[in-house]
């Protein structure tokens, strides 16, 4: 759900994006609670691997497609704050390198794709969590519900700020049941891929899944036909074997991100996504400007010197989740530290 340049006004655009910006600049204070030197580099590949799903539209009716958001991913795996950050830089790096979303847009598209998919889905993911028998398949469960509601629940925020700012003449009505209905069937794609995904990372590493800390009581998993607490997560140094267990997820993540976006796009729905779909069949598209990064060699997901589409495509994806979890493991890291530096005042301060 990119919005483009020209779909909504400026001064709705312009609030959006001062909005934005609140909620970036809160979450860069809230990630210090959440990140530490396991989850920045974890949260920098959660950033690459919603980059690279992005790209795989997957076909939800005929003639339409739809692709991850990420934002309930990304919440359940590195926490709120680190999430609303995640989608930031995927969201950044879509409009400025690949022509994916308007520039001028880019506080409506953060706003939309970003706060509010981690709002909902995380809120109701704690919710149900808390509710539910604290075992890795109702984890999985909850995973799959939040994820589930909250595009609809974007698309319903999309549609209130046409509303207010629309650029074209369209029953409000007709906006919000095209809208709303098409993401419900988006919304089971990104259920599956979401509760699949947080299913694997509790199967192998329940301790860097953020959204099961703090539980009443501690997650049960199966094993060997029992039911065992899972590891609990700390934030003391862990030993040598830990930090190459936490390697190995790192460099498995990241191979995986790179098929997906390097091999797997290449099959990937050509169809308009739900926006789209609905912005041609309702007529907003009507006033949508050309984008301000067109130009750009990597423009459409492609390398505009390459004639070969596979080749083309699968270089753009790999370029892009290598940007992706460069720039994102940077500022995660930067934000971590940020969060050292009182403490490694205040103990210089008591050794005095």
């Amino acid at each position: 759900m990119h919005v483009p340049d020209g779909f909504i006004d400026a001064p709705v655009s312009v609030a959006a994006g001062v909005f934005a910006a609140g909620a970036v600049a809160v979450s860069l204070r809230g990630a210090r609670r959440e990140l530490d030197e396991r989850t920045a580099p974890l949260a920098g590949l959660v950033a690459a691997f919603i980059f690279a799903v992005q790209m795989l539209n997957f076909p939800v009716a005929a003639g339409t497609s739809g692709h991850l958001m990420g934002g309930a991913l990304a919440a359940i795996l590195v926490g709120p704050y680190t999430a609303v950050l995640c989608l930031s830089v995927v969201l950044l790096m879509q409009g400025i390198f690949f022509a994916d979303g308007g520039l001028t847009a880019l506080g409506v598209n953060i706003t939309v794709m970003g706060v509010v998919t981690v709002v909902v889905a995380y809120g109701l993911f704690r919710l149900l969590t808390g509710l539910l028998p604290r075992t890795r398949r109702s984890a999985t469960a909850s995973a799959f519900v939040a994820a589930l509601v909250s595009v609809p629940a974007s698309a319903a925020v999309f549609t209130l700020l046409y509303w207010i700012g629309g650029t074209t003449d369209i029953p409000i009505g007709k906006v919000f049941t095209a809208m709303v209905g098409v993401h419900v069937l988006i919304g089971i794609g990104e259920a599956v891929i979401t509760a699949l995904t947080v299913g694997a990372v509790l199967a192998v590493r329940p301790d860097l899944v953020h959204g099961v800390q703090g539980l009443a009581a501690p997650l049960k998993l199966r094993v060997d036909g029992e039911l065992v607490d899972a590891p609990a997560a700390t934030r003391e140094p862990e030993p040598a074997a830990a930090h190459r267990s936490t390697r190995g997820f790192w460099i498995t993540g990241l191979v995986s991100a790179f098929l997906l976006a390097g091999f797997v796009s290449f099959y990937a729905s050509a169809n308009p996504d739900g926006l789209e779909r609905v912005a041609a069949d309702q007529g907003i598209d009507e006033k949508v400007e050309e984008h301000g990064a067109a130009d750009s060699p990597l423009a459409d997901y492609g390398v505009g010197d390459i004639a070969n589409a596979r080749l083309s495509g699968g270089l753009a994806g790999v370029i892009g989740v290598s940007g992706t979890v460069v720039v994102g493991t940077g500022i995660f890291w930067a934000v971590r530290r940020r969060n050292q530096e009182p403490t490694e005042a205040s103990r210089d301060h008591e050794n005095v």
